[in-house]
């Protein structure tokens, strides 16, 4: 049985990250790059080098630039659930998938997107027992924090009680 994985049937097989890069930006620019992938050094500072400098010190970040390249420049079927675990460098696409076209995007599509994901991420966060602000209402006054300090006036002060800044929090060890 051979266990050896034919690389070559990826597209990003032989391809530097400089040259991806390079045809990414030529295609698209560094400010559809930043709208799609949300990466800081396409917004700041954005040039090749500075670019591929920080990607090949960010394992997260190349291999979202990666995916970027193989599923919207290249317009790759997305990978298997198997194949998805894997890094895109590692990913072997079967001979019949030919790399397509580039896919057509724009700033508008990326905002789109963008408030698609925020929605799908705001309903992660609720789960039972959470309510989220787009539950309760974007505009519902925010649940009260039970660690607020209480009004003045809501205090009733005895002697020896714990309130804030009122008893010495050390006075029983003192004894």
């Amino acid at each position: 049985m051979d266990n050896d994985i034919n690389y070559k049937s990826n597209p990003l097989h032989g391809v530097s990250l400089k040259t991806m890069l390079t045809e990414l930006v030529d295609h698209y620019g560094f400010e559809i790059l930043y709208a799609y992938l949300y990466i800081n050094c396409f917004k700041t500072n954005a040039s090749i080098a500075s670019s591929v400098k920080f990607l090949n010190k960010t394992d997260w970040a190349r291999e979202n630039v990666e995916a970027f390249y193989l599923y919207q420049f290249k317009s790759l079927p997305r990978a298997s659930a198997d194949q998805y675990l894997l890094p895109p460098r590692d990913r072997v696409i079967p001979a019949s998938q030919l790399p397509g076209t580039p896919a057509e995007l724009s700033l508008e599509d990326a905002e789109k997107l963008r408030a698609k994901r925020a929605l799908k991420a705001d309903g992660f966060r609720s789960g039972p027992g959470r309510s989220t602000a787009a539950q309760r209402g974007r505009n519902a006054a925010p649940r009260e924090n039970k660690y607020e300090r209480k009004a003045a006036d809501e205090i009733v002060k005895t002697p020896g009680s714990p309130v804030w800044g009122d008893a010495d929090p050390w006075g029983n060890f003192k004894k």
